[in-house]
Parts: C-alpha cells; sequence; structure tokens
C-alpha cells in the first residue's frame, strides 16, 4: 500500500502541475484510463491522485468522470476574502519579523520584474515576491494557507500584458516593500489590502469577459 501511496504521490504532483500551468482547460473531463496512458501509469495511483486533487478543489467528481472546474465570479471573490486579510496579515508580520536577507531578497526579485521586458515572464515574478513577503512573516500556516489559496486561483489569472497593468502592479509591490523595510505594520497591510483589492477586481473582470458570466 506505501508504494501505490508512493506513486501517488508522484503522479498527484504531475497532474497538479500541468492543471496548474493551463494544461488541461476548465470543463475538460478527465478519466483514469486516459490520463493512466497519458502518464504511464496504472489506473490505481492515478484514482488516488484525482480524489487528491478533488479535495483540493481543482477538479470536480461528475458522472461522466472528474472535471476541471470553472469557477464563478463568486467564487472568485469568496477565495480573496480569505486572501485578503491573511496576506494583509502576513505583510504586516514581515514588517516585523523581516531579516536582512529577506529584504535583499525581496528587493533584487523587485528589481528583477522592473527590468524584466517579457511580460510572460511578469506573473512568476510576482509569485516569488509574494512567496518571498510570506517567507519573511515567518509563519508556515500562513504560508501553506496562502498557497492553497493562490492554486486556487491559479485559473484566473488577469491579463498583465499591458504596460500600464505591470507599472502599477509593480508600483504597488514597491509600496508593500518599502513599508516592510520601515518596520511600518500597519502601512505594509494597508499597501497589501490596496494591491489585492485590485487583483481581484482584475481578475473578476478578466473572467466574466472571457466567459461571459459572474
Amino acid at each position: 500500500m506505501a508504494a501505490v501511496s508512493s506513486r501517488a504521490d508522484v503522479h498527484y504532483l504531475h497532474v497538479k502541475r500541468d492543471l496548474l500551468e493551463g494544461r488541461f482547460e476548465p470543463g475538460t473531463v478527465l478519466l483514469e484510463t486516459t490520463l493512466g496512458q497519458l502518464y504511464g501509469v496504472s489506473r490505481t495511483p492515478m484514482r488516488e491522485a484525482l480524489v487528491r486533487l478533488a479535495h483540493d478543489r481543482l477538479i470536480s467528481r461528475t458522472e461522466r468522470g472528474y472535471v476541471v472546474r470553472e469557477r464563478s465570479a463568486e467564487e472568485i471573490s469568496a477565495i480573496y476574502e480569505a486572501r485578503i486579510p491573511l496576506e494583509s496579515s502576513a505583510a504586516s508580520l514581515a514588517a516585523q519579523r523581516r531579516s536582512a536577507i529577506d529584504l535583499d531578497r525581496l528587493e533584487h526579485l523587485l528589481v528583477l520584474r522592473g527590468n524584466e521586458q517579457d511580460p510572460a515572464l511578469h506573473p512568476g515574478l510576482n509569485s516569488d515576491f509574494h512567496i518571498a513577503l510570506r517567507d519573511a512573516a515567518r509563519s508556515e500556516v500562513v504560508a501553506s494557507t496562502l498557497g492553497q489559496l493562490d492554486d486556487m486561483l491559479t485559473d484566473y489569472r488577469p491579463d498583465r500584458s499591458s504596460a500600464q497593468t505591470v507599472g502599477r502592479g509593480y508600483d504597488e509591490h514597491r509600496q508593500i516593500l518599502r513599508a516592510i523595510q520601515d518596520g511600518d505594520a500597519a502601512r505594509a497591510r494597508a499597501a497589501m489590502t490596496d494591491h489585492l483589492t485590485r487583483m481581484r477586481d482584475l481578475r473578476i473582470t478578466a473572467h466574466i469577459r472571457s466567459t461571459g458570466r459572474r
């Protein structure tokens, strides 16, 4: 049984990665047999992996099989109801607990984003900044919970390709970092709240535009 679980762990991570990277479109039916052929494994570890992915709310079980979820604007808003106060608290904690190494890491990531000319790389750099900030907060529970919320939102990233959108996101990260550098917990919390509120609105607008549904 341990061997099956070990294989399921590996294939769970493989399928999860592909889901988060958009390999499977929302609404795609995921069958154990089809996925087993795709990943070169038997049905048993794949079945266990799919059960875990359903628990993560990345897929849903239906009569047809497991289906890649397509969230509503209401669900996106609900996820942000959890994320905004939690990540704002992380920013506040980071302002109080950050080390010199944390500050150097955050500054380095912000410089990379400011200098990066390829818009396709901005989402990854954005995520790296948020992860570094959570690390600076020194709370494993907060970081783990926010990571789960990130996974739930992955299919609803707004288009950040415009210079205006990219520039504003950079400016907001700069404001957050300045507050953390200054050790100003209240200002860091407020700056993160403003940033994530705008990101929520962008995601909901992009979702409605692409699906025509609220």
